[in-house]
Order: C-alpha cells, then sequence, then structure tokens
C-alpha cells in the first residue's frame, strides 16, 4: 500500500525543466543581491544616516528643485507624445503588410541598442542652429539644442520602444469580432476605435506611459549633450545634478537626490504593475 502511495506521489509530481531547485533559486537570489538589492540598499542607508535637516537642505536647495521640475515635466511630455505615437507605430506594425516592416520593427529597437551618449551627441548636432533639422526650424524662431526642447526630444528618442513593445503585442492578440460586433451594431469607426479598441489598449498605453516616464526622468546620457546644463536656463536635470555633486565629492547631496529618484522609480514601478495585475486579471475574466 505504501509503494502504490508513493508511486502515485511520484506521477503527480511536476516536472521541473531546470533541476536543482535550491542551487538555481539560491544563486537567482546573490546575483539579484549583489546586482540590484545591495546597490540600492545603500543608498538608503546612507540616505538615512543623514540628519532630516541636512536631508531637506539638499533635496530642496533650487538648483535641485529646478532639476526636478525639469526632468519631470519634460519627462511627462515625452511620454505623452510617446503614447501617441507609439500607437500609431505599433498599430502600423500589426495591422499592415508593406515593403520593408521587418526593417521598421527592427528600427524601433534602436534605442536599446546604441549607446545613449551616441545617441546625445546626434541629436545635438541635428538641432543645433547650423544642423540639418536645427537649421530650418531656427529660421521659424525655434531652438531646440540646449534649450527644454530638446531634452523633450531626446526623452522622447528613448521612451518610444517602451510603448511600442507594451502595446504591440496587445493589438496582436485583440479579437477582430470586437470590431466586427461594433460595426454591425452600427458605430463608425472612429466609434469603434475610441470605444472599443482604445479601451482594450489603454492597459498596456499606461504601462508603456510609465516605463517611458521613469526612463525618461533617470536619462543621463542621450539627454546631457542636448539639454546645455545651464543653471541660469533651467536645462539642468536630476542625473546632471547628481553628476555634478559627485564629481565635487559632495557625497551626502548625491546621495539625497538619489534616493529621491529612487522613491519615484519605486513608485512608478508599483504603479505599473498595478496596472498590468489589473489587466491581467481583467483578461482572465473576459
Amino acid at each position: 500500500m505504501r509503494s502504490m502511495s508513493d508511486k502515485k506521489v511520484k506521477q503527480h509530481k511536476k516536472p521541473r525543466v531546470i533541476p536543482g531547485f535550491g542551487i538555481t533559486l539560491g544563486t537567482t537570489v546573490a546575483m539579484l543581491s549583489i546586482l540590484i538589492l545591495i546597490p540600492l540598499g545603500s543608498v538608503m542607508v546612507y540616505a538615512f544616516c543623514m540628519t532630516p535637516r541636512e536631508f531637506w537642505e539638499n533635496v530642496t536647495s533650487p538648483g535641485v528643485i529646478y532639476a526636478f521640475g525639469t526632468s519631470i515635466l519634460t519627462a511627462f511630455i515625452a511620454a505623452v507624445v510617446n503614447s501617441v505615437f507609439g500607437v500609431i507605430l505599433a498599430w502600423v506594425l500589426v495591422r499592415y503588410e508593406f515593403p520593408g516592416k521587418m526593417l521598421l520593427d527592427g528600427l524601433i529597437e534602436l534605442p536599446f541598442a546604441i549607446p545613449t551618449a551616441v545617441a546625445g551627441i546626434t541629436l545635438s548636432k541635428l538641432y543645433v542652429r547650423d544642423g540639418f533639422l536645427g537649421a530650418p526650424l531656427a529660421r521659424l524662431g525655434i531652438t531646440v539644442s540646449y534649450t527644454h526642447i530638446g531634452i523633450t526630444v531626446a526623452m522622447i528618442f528613448v521612451g518610444i520602444p517602451f510603448v511600442v513593445r507594451s502595446v504591440q503585442p496587445v493589438l496582436e492578440k485583440l479579437d477582430p469580432q470586437f470590431e466586427e460586433a461594433s460595426y454591425i451594431l452600427g458605430a463608425d469607426s472612429f466609434s469603434t476605435f475610441f470605444k472599443v479598441i482604445l479601451s482594450e489598449l489603454m492597459p498596456a498605453i499606461l504601462t508603456g506611459f510609465g516605463l517611458a516616464l521613469a526612463r525618461g526622468i533617470g536619462e543621463y546620457g542621450s539627454v546631457i549633450y542636448i539639454a546645455g546644463n545651464s543653471a541660469r536656463e533651467h536645462t539642468q536635470v536630476v542625473s546632471y545634478i547628481i553628476m555634478q555633486k559627485l564629481n565635487y565629492m559632495d557625497y551626502p547631496g548625491a546621495t539625497a537626490v538619489a534616493f529621491v529618484m529612487l522613491i519615484i522609480s519605486f513608485v512608478l514601478l508599483l504603479l505599473i504593475n498595478i496596472v498590468q495585475i489589473r489587466q491581467s486579471r481583467r483578461t482572465n475574466n473576459i
């Protein structure tokens, strides 16, 4: 009887693809701790070593306040622009067939592949007053490089893949019967898109928006060359302030600003995960 029960237990056990659960879990936790948890924890430890007054003085100085305002505002505008054009790009890649489609789909990943410093240098040269794109804009009275517009352009460049890759798989799995039912019920194309398709894509759009916003707020390489980093013009971003404080060996100031950035990142990731969980539950219920 006992041998029969042991055989049944063994039969009901799910086979593991990777053997050695303890070893693999230990390796995962060790690498996660070394690469992520310990560095982030050290920022928190250094921040808590400061008195509340020192911490408040470091994060509320005029330069830091302007840098946070510049980073958050330009990142928000860039994320909104990416949300609109990212949906359009994903729509074209999913719903249409045309020559060069695979090439265009691959180019979406380009901001992930190239170094951000290369992107920053290229954008700054393109949009400078005598540049290829900057010259005609300058004749219209629009200055891009070394302004808030330039910072926004750089953040759009690095953030567009997040929205496209978040919306694209959802759009591919969207059942065409929803659109057919909408047309049968008498809805036009405008109503079908905004009331049927867009409502299904909204969680994915919000996820891409949050990822692009988080990336833009913490961006350094692609922004630093086109921003101008002028304290008078308020074109300094938060990442530049942290680097500047490190260069001046102001470690408490850099740690305080980095800790605030860490909190902002955690809040954004938490909101993104909440949206994804709700979308998963909604999809499973459907």
